[in-house]
Parts: C-alpha cells; structure tokens; sequence
C-alpha cells in the first residue's frame, strides 16, 4: 500500500467529511519495537511511544507474537519512519499510521497475517475496508497467524485472562 496514497485520501476524507484535520506528520527514528503494534520514535529530543492505528497484534504469550514484533523489527528499527497521529490512546500513546519508504507499517502486519483489523478503532475509510480486505486475503491464505484455524484475537484473549 502505498503511504502517501492513504495519507492524501485520509486528509480529503477527514476535511470534507468530519471538518478537521488530523495533526500535522512528523519523522523520527524507531529506537525500540515493543511489540507487533507498538515502538518508540526519537522525533528530536523525546522519545515517543507510538499504538499502531487500527490494528490489534498478538499479545505476549500468544501464537505469532514473536513473528509480529520480529516483523515489525525488521522493517522499521533503527529507520527513518513517517508518523502520522491519528488519536491519543487511554495510556498516553500516540496512535499513528507509520510509513517507512511508501509503505504503510500498520497494513504491511495485515497483509502479512501478523495484525487483525481492530474494528473498535479502526473508523477511518475507506483505510480501513482496505486493511480489511487485506485480512481476508491473509486468512484465506493461511499467512502468519492464520496459520491457526482459529486464533483468538488479542482484545478477546486479554480479557479472558483477567
């Protein structure tokens, strides 16, 4: 997918339809990946912990964890990556699409089978339908987690281990 497709069609989207821009893009480092949908981001200074928009990976513990954030590694630490801020998540994080050389981080982990769409957060269209129609695609070709018959989606695993 390329980013600064999705980028412009979300800021007609979000201007035309919602009367309101999203923050401004910025660039950082990745100086950690935390997980499948987590890092952090030198942008000058400061050290951000970015929430990837849009899409849940697996948890600690869970299959493909270890896949995802592998994954993720690979294409992001140490680079150069676009953030664009979408949201600010209940633990202060900053909840961004994340591109790296015209592609976007958060719909690369779907395709790949490493990410569902999380379908609670993820609002945005027609971002979002794509991502979707990603994940079929992953499914029906037994990609990453799909490898499973039935994984179980982070947001329900988290629960039924409280």
């Amino acid at each position: 997918m390329r980013f600064g497709r999705i980028m412009h069609g979300l800021y007609v989207f979000l201007f035309l339809f919602l009367g309101a821009v999203p923050a401004v893009a910025w660039e950082g480092t990745v100086t950690r990946v935390l997980d499948g949908d987590s890092l952090r981001v030198r942008q000058g200074g400061q050290l951000v912990t970015l929430r990837l928009y849009g899409v849940d990976s697996p948890e600690y513990g869970q299959p493909s964890w270890g896949e995802a954030k592998d994954a993720v590694s690979g294409l992001v630490q140490g680079k150069m990556v676009t953030v664009q801020p979408m949201d600010t998540d209940q633990y202060g994080r900053i909840v961004a699409l994340v591109g790296i050389r015209g592609v976007l981080v958060n719909g690369e982990l779907v395709r790949r089978g490493l990410a569902w769409v999380y379908p609670h957060y993820c609002k945005m269209q027609p971002l979002c339908r794509e991502l979707e129609g990603w994940e079929e695609t992953a499914r029906r070709e037994g990609l990453g987690l799909w490898r499973e018959r039935r994984p179980t989606p982070p947001w329900v695993w988290k629960h039924s281990r409280h």
